[in-house]
């Protein structure tokens, strides 16, 4: 038989703490250790491949200085070899540079002569074409370029170039070096490449190590906090295994200490009330016993001693009644508080009213039934019920309305006694649930000892759930008993 009652009690703000939020833990401090990585590794990545660039366009840079120098060289101290004197013209310059040079590879030599295109050595240069781009730049009789050195952009990459204008007699004219470095590019490319795949290893890698790691590091948290889990259930036997040195160990030695102290309170206090309880129960029953063979043996003349007797007949009972109340609220934080049954819903909300209205003269009515069944204790949802039916025909006169229903909300089932009464104040709403705490005006309508909606919460929260009050003054009010449902459909005939 699967039982309906939900293992985790709830908390104080009505959450509940469940074993997978100890793995939503683990996967966010992996997670921000990996993003961390993933971050690191990016911007690394990312520097080193503009390092990289910078690199390269440095040693683009200086070849392109080396051939523009060597190209000024042969114009200042080289001599036309069929002459053997100064160039006549730039034309046989060029004519000689462009013979006695070879251009290195992704490099291509271009000469301009007044404003056109002269010659040019591109066998080597990435492109089959000089880029349009340049030559435009350069194609121009009328002025040379404001700057001799720029790049431009093509389908394969980043090209540089460094000029020098030149005259020669009559001649005006321009050598360009252009460098396309394509290949060192590519591998720029590849580095990078290869380096975000063993980013991706080491990633793969470190998740393995990390997990096992956080593991490690929070598995006494995992055992602490299933260990208050059984807490929350009142099993203070429960301990977490001290292994090693460190701080986790130091941490469930001082845990586990502080458990063996709240044990022993706990047994103490449960002790005492049961001892209480019983040592009471005694005396608080000769005593009625006792008061009715007075009373019996009272002549009628005696009848004001008659009505003191019955006063203080009542007032032990009502003693006894606190006694059995305080021994109920002592033992619902035990494990075996509950005996849970399969219970017909129906069922249970018929006996509630016929067992509610021997309480009181009122319109006693059924609100709602779910049918189905569900996994509880029959005798404390009982006890519960009728508390809060008491207390609705405390706060009720005759005639008027209480009623009894009950239905499915999420995965609860929802029980409620509703009344036309005078309806609860604001600011009792939040302490009436508490012990011996009582409505501002309770006092003035019935005697009680504060213990019947204190009961109503302990028996609900047994069951894993939780109570809620809605009230309006003068109005009446409704108390709601969440107890999780198990829902099972009746068999076919």
């Amino acid at each position: 038989m699967r039982s309906a009652f939900r293992e985790d009690p709830p908390d104080a703000d009505g959450t509940r703490w469940r074993p997978g939020d100890t793995h939503r833990i683990r996967a966010r401090i992996l997670g921000g250790f990996l993003l961390l990585l993933v971050g690191t590794a990016a911007v690394a990545t990312l520097v080193v491949g503009e390092v990289l660039r910078a690199r390269l366009e440095s040693r683009v840079q200086g070849a392109l200085s080396q051939e523009v120098s060597e190209f000024n060289r042969l114009l200042v101290l080289g001599n036309d070899p069929d002459t053997g004197e100064n160039f006549a013209s730039l034309s046989a310059a060029f004519d000689l540079f462009l013979e006695r040079n070879v251009p290195s590879n992704e490099e291509a030599f271009v000469t301009f002569l007044d404003g056109q295109q002269y010659r040019s050595v591109v066998s080597r240069f990435p492109l089959d074409r000089l880029p349009q781009v340049v030559v435009d730049r350069f194609e121009s009789a009328d002025a040379l370029p404001d700057d001799p050195e720029g790049r431009f952009e093509t389908d394969v990459g980043t090209g540089y170039y460094r000029a020098l204008p030149a005259r020669v007699g009559t001649q005006d004219g321009t050598f360009v070096v252009l460098i396309l470095p394509t290949a060192e590019f590519g591998q720029i490319q590849e580095l990078q490449v290869y380096g975000a795949l063993a980013v991706l290893a080491v990633l793969a890698l470190a998740s393995l190590v990390a997990w096992a790691l956080v593991n490690r590091l929070l598995g006494p948290v995992l055992e602490l906090t299933e260990t208050a889990q059984r807490i929350s259930r009142s099993d203070l036997a429960g301990r977490i295994a001290v292994r090693g040195s460190g701080e986790a160990a130091d941490m469930a030695r001082t845990f586990n200490a502080m458990l063996d102290r709240l044990q022993a309170v706990f047994h103490t206090e449960r002790e005492f009330v049961r001892d209480a309880s019983h040592e009471l129960r005694v005396p608080l029953t000769v005593c009625m016993g006792n008061l009715d063979v007075l009373a019996v043996g009272l002549p009628e003349s005696e009848k004001e001693n008659l009505q003191v007797i019955g006063l203080v007949t009542d007032e032990i009972g009502r003693m006894a009644r606190i006694v059995d109340d305080l021994r109920l609220l002592a033992d619902a934080a035990q494990p075996d508080f509950l005996a849970p049954e399969r219970i017909d819903v129906d069922a249970l909300l018929a006996d509630l009213l016929a067992k509610s209205r021997r309480l009181g003269d009122r319109e006693w009515h059924l609100d709602a039934a779910p049918g189905g069944e569900i996994d509880a204790d029959r005798h404390r949802i009982t006890e519960a019920v009728l508390n809060l039916t008491e207390n609705a025909v405390q706060h009720t006169r005759a005639g008027d309305a209480i009623a009894i229903g009950a239905a499915i909300e999420g995965p609860d089932l929802r029980i409620w006694v509703r009344d036309t009464g005078v309806g609860v104040p604001a600011g009792d709403q939040a302490r009436i649930f508490n012990r011996f705490r009582r409505g501002a005006r309770a006092y003035r309508t019935y005697r009680g000892s504060g213990l019947g909606l204190s009961i109503v919460r302990a028996v609900t929260e047994a069951h894993g759930g939780r109570v809620r009050v809605e009230s309006v003054e003068g109005e009446g009010s409704t108390f709601t008993m969440l107890i999780p449902f198990v829902r099972k459909s009746s068999p076919q005939p």
